[in-house]
């Protein structure tokens, strides 16, 4: 198999891979195509990489219900902290050493899983998100422009909000669609974002739209909650490999 044809399988399996995370769970493309792409190739790339299927995903997990224009009403102090945290993090992606970079995608990967695992149950009352809703986002932000990882504080965040189900799946879908247009900017800005990368982009929408329809009808068949603490122990995995290697 020659380098080309390597490169695509590496791709497709990724991102089918990262989608049935997505279906099954209602989020993980990014975290998961970071992490394993991160093991492959330059963070900055495979933040590249992942713009387009992030992006095609979310919109659809975002514009499935009616509620997404009060949400966006709702929210959109934490997503404008998003592009702006993005904004200044994207920075450090761009140019920082690869080392560096996989060092924080790995202590990211497994902050994340260790505080899921968790599970606390926190709540948020209503009139605290005036404030903490830009605090959040312009910390996303940070940890999206530098890791290409969009979960975190942003997902402990929302769900400390008490949304139902359906609401919480949209909001989900909504805050990584922001943090997805917001880091493909800011990787073109920096000048780490090519025309190869989109079309290769491009081409990782299809295992990943094929992923997340597998995800979907895996959810309606097995436990999700048990599916979620296998792919959370996955992550810390994955992110003590990433850190390890970059201390190497």
């Amino acid at each position: 198999m020659n380098e080309s044809n390597f490169l695509l399988a590496i791709l497709g399996g990724t991102f089918l891979a990262a989608g049935l995370v997505k279906g099954v769970t209602g989020m993980g493309l990014p975290t998961v195509a970071m992490g394993l792409l991160g093991t492959a190739m330059a963070p900055a790339a495979a933040a590249a990489l992942l713009v387009l299927p992030s992006f095609v995903t979310n919109v659809l997990q975002m514009t499935a219900g009616p509620g997404v224009l009060r949400l966006v009403a709702r929210l959109w102090p934490m997503l404008l902290g998003t592009v702006v945290g993005t904004a200044g993090g994207v920075v450090l992606l761009a140019r920082v050493d690869p080392q560096t970079a996989s060092l924080a995608l790995g202590l990211t990967l497994i902050l994340y899983a260790g505080y899921a695992l968790a599970a606390p149950n926190l709540a948020l009352a209503r009139r605290h998100e005036v404030w903490l809703g830009p605090v959040v986002g312009v910390a996303t932000g940070l940890v999206t422009g530098a890791t290409g990882v969009f979960v975190v504080p942003a997902v402990p965040y929302l769900q400390a909000l008490r949304l139902d189900k359906d609401e919480l799946v949209q909001a989900l879908g909504l805050s990584f669609t922001v943090s997805t247009v917001a880091l493909a900017i800011g990787l073109a800005t920096h000048g780490a974002f090519e025309l190869e990368q989109l079309g290769l982009s491009a081409l990782a929408i299809v295992p990943a739209l094929l992923g997340m329809w597998i995800g979907q009808a895996i959810r309606a068949r097995i436990s999700a909650r048990r599916f979620r603490q296998c792919f959370l122990a996955f992550l810390i995995g994955l992110g003590l490999e990433l850190a390890s290697r970059s201390l190497a």
